[in-house]
């Protein structure tokens, strides 16, 4: 039986029928339910409370009409709590489903849903993966591997092993980071020469990358941190020859077929012999410009043949054994190749700046 059919009816006559209050009440509170949970909408959600709840019509008030005003006295109490508690349920649920229904409809009013969607920008790799990206490519036809190598270093790998003397500025807490005694932000990514040679046999030929710290004060050409790309060769019987052939085939790549490349004696700690590399000015092209200062020449790198005392430190016997090796900012190959005047732009994350590198 529907529960609209007995609601018209006597409670008395549902008693007599087997029924109990509560499993009668127990039927209202289900057919309720079941109607509520199918009302989504605001007019649906309408229909409901005038079914429920309408003063003249509604369930409720023929539930309090036929079966509390008529049900024998004795049944009354029990009938009055079940009848309250019900109403106020049904109250309750259609109140919620009414602030529901609401909110839906104002929702979709502000979802026009035939405006075309947002616009998603493409992203761009950043200059300075450009830069590591075309470098390692052009090494990797030569044969090198690629390595990475810890930030914080001990200060064994980043000045002992590769034959800093004790009082060389970098040594100083002026140039160098330190986090504890001994150990430290790298300053460059030397160490893995070190690390590589300890652990591989020759012949090795690798390229080395990632962030080093200094104690520089940021500023138009210069950051606490950049990007440095190290490339080292061992084996026997290399020479000075060997260097300035694979960096003279390196910048030519770089920088194009006509880049002329200019070797100047040098000193490092960890070569010897040592040299600076210049290459004709990309933005004057050789007369002499401002950022050149006049030269028609601008410095790009630091090369030399890898020390004795470096190759001992890696357990390598020098009588045997020869290397080179060479180090450049990524940073600075970017701006050259890429005409930045800035270092700070390429680390504040400006999209306008770099959507350029797309």
């Amino acid at each position: 039986m529907a529960i609209d059919e007995k609601a018209a009816r006597p409670l008395g006559d549902l008693l007599q029928a087997g029924d109990s209050v509560e499993q009668l009440y127990e039927e209202v509170r289900a057919a309720f339910e079941a109607e509520r949970g199918a009302a989504a909408s605001a007019d649906q959600v309408r229909t409901l409370r005038d079914r429920w709840l309408g003063r003249k019509n509604g369930l409720l008030t023929a539930l309090n009409d036929n079966w509390l005003k008529s049900v024998p006295r004795e049944y009354k109490p029990a009938v009055g709590k079940l009848q309250n508690r019900t109403k106020k349920a049904v109250e309750a649920a259609v109140k919620a489903a009414e602030a529901s229904a609401r909110a839906g409809a104002a929702k979709k009013d502000l979802l026009d849903v035939t405006l075309p969607g947002p616009a998603r920008s493409i992203g761009a790799r950043h200059p300075v993966r450009l830069v590591l990206e075309e470098t390692i490519d052009i090494f990797k036809g030569l044969g090198y591997s690629c390595a990475e190598g810890p930030e914080i270093e001990t200060f064994f790998y980043n000045f002992e092993a590769l034959n800093f003397p004790p009082d060389h500025p970098a040594v100083d807490e002026m140039d160098t980071l330190f986090l504890e005694d001994r150990v430290l932000l790298r300053t460059h990514t030397s160490p893995n020469q070190i690390r590589i040679m300890e652990s591989r046999t020759p012949p090795l030929r690798y390229v080395v990358y990632g962030k080093v710290y200094r104690n520089d004060t940021p500023d138009a050409t210069h950051s606490p941190m950049f990007h440095q790309l190290e490339l080292f060769a061992v084996d026997t019987n290399i020479t000075f020859g060997d260097l300035k052939g694979t960096l003279d085939y390196f910048l030519k790549r770089f920088f194009g077929e006509r880049t002329r490349t200019r070797f100047r004696p040098s000193y490092f700690p960890f070569t010897e012999p040592s040299a600076e590399v210049d290459i004709d000015c990309p933005f004057c092209s050789g007369p002499g410009c401002r950022i050149c200062k006049q030269t028609g020449f601008i410095e790009v790198l630091g090369c030399g043949m890898i020390d004795p005392n470096v190759l001992r430190a890696a357990k390598l016997d020098p009588e045997t054994h020869q290397g080179f090796a060479a180090g450049f900012g990524l940073d600075r190959f970017a701006m050259l190749k890429y005409d930045i005047d800035d270092i700070p732009l390429m680390f504040q994350g400006d999209a306008r700046f770099l959507r350029q590198f797309r």
